[in-house]
């Protein structure tokens, strides 16, 4: 892994996982970062999961060579960056535990002690010296647990971000061509996305730093202009502001292919009324949580599906549902609706966007019974006129 300086060192570990937290598609993976500051004081910056305990062990010792820690660093009492504090704390009989009050009592739930004797609380400014560097701890409540801190070392000017400025991928599979944004923005609204209001706080809490690293619990080191994009990139998100101000997102079911072929239809049909950029994702094979966060990155918003049960298709019900877990607002949002007898999808999905904050409904919409027709088509040529107005 990559060090973000001579005297602070990465000592993480990758994981294989295909499925983290139980929900998130991972196919490359996720890194559980971990790092050592070496000073006059010695603080190892969080623990990892359970799985990577040996390694992780083994990175701190050749970090430390024939010194010990003197400090670890909990920012995250969550279990992929906690489960080897009682292991470390065994290891290192010497050492303290610097974090939250109310990570200190989630300690005593998952390992019956709260290493009473060997606790340094910290809270909102409290500095630790290590000696030419220190640490100014942040307090960051629901990002996206309630314990979280995060840190700033000013002498090397980093930041420490707990699961903030997080991506998924391991860092074995990072190459020069990696692009952040991408797997950043899928963990973004798929982990913090509710908490916008928590992040924004945060955000102006931290643009009184001079910051010129991130090490963030999972993910790549960033540095210099990296930082000011995924600055930037965390405003806009926290803010639930769209990243393209000209873009649609068309996401559909569809049992038989009628639905996708009016999805299709329409895409042509927005590109041609000036549309910039028009993204389809097809629900029930593309990633869910792909499909939310270009959502959110979208201005504009139209979903397709097939009546079912009386209802909606199930993963056109998740999908919604999803957005509005994460408080998905101000935006413009169209309907097309399948159905061979008794369509009713619109009306149900209406009702489930009518529940948001600030969401403009397109008066235009598409009925199709089973196959559309010319008159659908003249339906499709209508929300693209009035979506992109």
């Amino acid at each position: 892994m990559l060090n973000p300086s001579d005297s602070i060192l990465s000592v993480g570990v990758d994981s294989d996982t295909r499925l983290f937290e139980g929900q998130f598609y991972t196919p490359n993976g996720i890194s559980l970062n971990s790092y050592v500051i070496l000073d006059d004081k010695i603080a190892v910056m969080d623990s990892v999961g359970e799985e990577g305990e040996k390694q992780w062990l083994e990175n701190i010792e050749n970090a430390v060579g024939e010194r010990t820690p003197d400090y670890l660093i909990v920012h995250h009492m969550e279990m992929d960056h906690s489960a080897n504090i009682a292991s470390f704390m065994k290891k290192y009989p010497e050492a303290k535990i610097v974090s939250s009050k109310m990570a200190f009592s989630m300690m005593k739930s998952m390992f019956a002690t709260d290493f009473a004797e060997r606790q340094i609380v910290a809270s909102d400014g409290f500095e630790l010296s290590l000696g030419k560097h220190s640490l100014r701890f942040i307090a960051a409540p629901n990002v996206h647990w309630p314990e979280v801190l995060m840190s700033y070392e000013p002498c090397e000017k980093v930041l420490f971000s707990a699961d903030g400025f997080g991506k998924f991928g391991m860092i074995a599979k990072e190459t020069a061509e990696s692009d952040w944004t991408e797997e950043a923005r899928r963990y973004y609204f798929g982990i913090v996305g509710k908490f916008g209001a928590n992040v924004q706080a945060v955000l102006k809490k931290a643009s009184a730093l001079d910051i010129q690293t991130i090490c963030a619990l999972h993910g790549i080191v960033l540095k210099g202009e990296a930082v000011k994009k995924a600055i930037s990139l965390y405003d806009t998100w926290s803010s639930y502001r769209a990243e393209k101000q000209n873009g649609t997102l068309i996401a559909f079911t569809s049992v038989y292919g009628h639905t996708k072929a009016a999805a299709e239809k329409l895409k042509a049909l927005l590109l041609e009324n000036g549309e910039k950029d028009v993204t389809l994702i097809d629900l029930t094979k593309d990633d869910m949580h792909k499909a939310v966060a270009l959502a959110f990155a979208s201005s504009r918003l139209v979903v397709a599906t097939t009546t079912y049960n009386g209802g909606i298709f199930p993963t056109m019900r998740t999908f919604i549902e999803s957005l509005a877990d994460r408080n998905y607002q101000s935006r413009r949002v169209a309907f097309i609706e399948n159905g061979s007898w008794a369509p009713v999808a619109i009306k149900t999905m209406k009702s489930m966007f009518e529940a948001m904050k600030d969401i403009s409904i397109c008066e235009a919409k598409s009925t199709i019974k089973i196959a559309p027709s010319e008159a659908n088509i003249a339906e499709l040529k209508a929300i693209a006129e009035e979506i992109v107005k």
